[in-house]
């Protein structure tokens, strides 16, 4: 009888090392680790809806204090680049028409003829018609990603050459500058929704350009004026 129990014990023990030891080795599941800040940020862009749309801008350029230029109106975006904007610096303030290969521009609440130019003439130091490819520019170079409230801040410090490998324009039209501080805001839809940019120079102070885009909705049609 006392062997019996013995025997009896020992099973018993053998079982329960057993379960504890199979325990250990298929744990509970558990949720998949988070990915990096910038491997989310470029999931959201790859999942972006890349339809044509429109969105409301807001484009401020300021030294300091000083405001050097402001464009305000409405944009079509994953497509040629086409909108309506009107542009207010301390000279004038004029109506803008963006056409695929034109702009033309004359001053607000004039009647009359509109200047033409080339549409890349109208290009600044943002490129706004390749906001993703930016972004991704920005992740290639050591980029910094922070998760906000409502989107995902991405900052990197550039040089005017790594911007012309995005938009060969924009690049030269920064050429005078020594580096680039960009930021960039990207919402959970992948949508680009806010840039800005501290601009450097050898001599002469710092600009500040900061792009808004809000208001999303359909493409907008975009035609050449007539002179009225």
């Amino acid at each position: 009888m006392l062997h019996r129990t013995a025997h009896l014990v020992l099973v018993l023990s053998a079982l329960v090392l057993s379960a504890c030891a199979s325990h250990q080795v298929a744990p509970p599941n558990q949720p998949a680790p988070s990915k990096s800040g910038p491997q989310a940020v470029r999931d959201r862009l790859a999942a972006a809806d890349d339809a044509p749309y429109s969105a409301a801008l807001t484009a401020v350029t300021q030294s300091g204090t000083r405001r050097l230029q402001l464009m305000e109106g409405r944009v079509n975006l994953n497509a040629p680049f086409t909108g309506r904007t009107t542009d207010t610096t301390e000279e004038y303030t004029e109506d803008v028409v963006y056409t695929r290969r034109t702009v033309y521009r004359r001053a607000s609440g004039t009647q009359g003829m509109w200047q033409e130019f080339p549409a890349s003439a109208a290009k600044g130091g943002i490129p706004t018609d390749r906001l993703p490819q930016y972004v991704r520019l920005m992740l290639g170079h050591r980029a910094s990603v922070h998760r906000r409230s409502e989107a995902w801040e991405v900052s990197a410090h550039l040089n005017p050459k790594d911007i012309e490998s995005v938009d060969r324009t924009v690049g030269r039209n920064l050429r005078s500058a020594t580096a680039i501080d960009a930021e960039a805001w990207i919402n959970d839809e992948g949508r680009i929704v806010r840039v800005h940019q501290k601009i450097h120079f050898a001599s002469g102070p710092d600009i500040d350009a900061t792009l808004t885009l809000t208001d999303f909705k359909s493409p907008m049609p975009v035609n050449a004026p007539t002179a009225s």
